[in-house]
């Protein structure tokens, strides 16, 4: 029995202007499922991500979380946002709060939680990214490898259905990418839906379910990572992987 669907993309079209970002994409991630979606510079990665809760609008086509089609605006949007973790580049931290306060602040003003029930849960969280030591810390005395479990910890507060990815990795050191890809490892091996648009070619091999490889503004592949990676089907695809994967 094939797993129930969680967040469906039907014939979306997104532009910018003149320019044509997203072109008639369908894109179906059943729950529980990791696609990990790749391709070259300006191919459209991160706007479909941000698509998916509406941080982009579209111009055309459906997209639906867990059945429901995405609001357009106000109390139902914010809802799906809290039903839809986002984890981006920049870590967008609260500067002036401490790590653990970070990680409560939503689901006390949005999910209307108890603050020691919230207290207890951000104390779980951290403890899950490795940083509880460093729960009364500011932002800035962390690392950007643990500004960003701090983000992940964050969104995992929400108790999402999904997590979206943005280029989790790209703004940090390489010796910090590996504590990252760990934690998100760990949040694939346990069941969570997760959408990751990344260049880590290790994580899409070792974590996604599949991988979607965009050229263009289309999804020009959507396959199970092994034979992605061993046989692409495209000349697009055998271009972007001979490029980086042989440097």
């Amino acid at each position: 029995m094939p797993a129930e669907p969680l967040i469906v993309l039907e014939g979306v079209n997104k532009h910018f202007g003149q320019l044509h970002v997203l072109k008639d994409i369908d894109l179906t991630v059943a729950r529980g499922e990791v696609v990990v979606v790749i391709g070259p510079s300006g191919s459209g990665k991160s706007t479909l991500c941000r698509a998916i809760n509406r941080l982009e609008p579209v111009q055309s086509g459906t997209i639906t979380v867990d059945g429901s089609p995405l609001p357009a605006e106000g109390r139902a949007l914010a809802r799906l946002r809290a039903d839809v973790g986002m984890v981006f580049q920049s870590f967008n931290l609260f500067a002036h709060r401490t790590v653990l306060d970070n990680v409560t602040l939503a689901p006390l003003k949005v999910r209307r939680r108890a603050k020691a029930d919230a207290v207890r849960r951000g104390r779980e969280l951290l403890d899950r990214v490795g940083l509880l030591a460093h729960a009364d810390k500011l932002p800035a005395q962390l690392s950007g490898g643990q500004q960003q479990r701090v983000a992940i910890a964050r969104a995992l507060a929400m108790e999402p259905k999904a997590m979206l990815f943005d280029e989790p990795t790209s703004a940090l050191d390489p010796e910090m990418i590996n504590e990252v890809l760990e934690v998100m490892q760990q949040l694939a091996e346990e069941g969570m839906t997760m959408v990751v648009v990344t260049h880590e070619m290790g994580f899409a091999r070792s974590a996604a379910d599949r991988v979607v490889f965009m050229a263009d503004g289309r999804i020009v592949e959507d396959r199970v990572p092994e034979e992605f990676f061993t046989d692409p089907r495209s000349d697009r695809a055998r271009d972007f992987l001979s490029k980086i994967l042989h440097h």
